[in-house]
């Protein structure tokens, strides 16, 4: 599990992003069209993002797949 978790989110944009490391890394897309993973070079999730996260209700979880290295 990560020391320090970190969370941005840009009202404007409609973006949210979390990220458990500050290991470099890229996005890959998940099964959600919505959700983004980041991983490591090793294939590690580190993060994620969620763009639109404001039309998703709270009756209703987002959930999406994410890689399991």
């Amino acid at each position: 599990m990560a020391d320090k978790l970190k969370v941005w989110f840009d009202a404007e944009a409609d973006f949210l992003e979390v990220r458990f490391s500050e290991a470099a890394g890229y996005e890959k897309e998940t099964n959600h069209d919505a959700v983004m993973e980041r991983v490591d070079a090793r294939g590690q999730v580190i993060g994620f993002s969620i763009m639109g996260v404001s039309q998703f209700r709270k009756e209703t979880p987002l959930e999406a797949d994410l890689a399991s290295a």
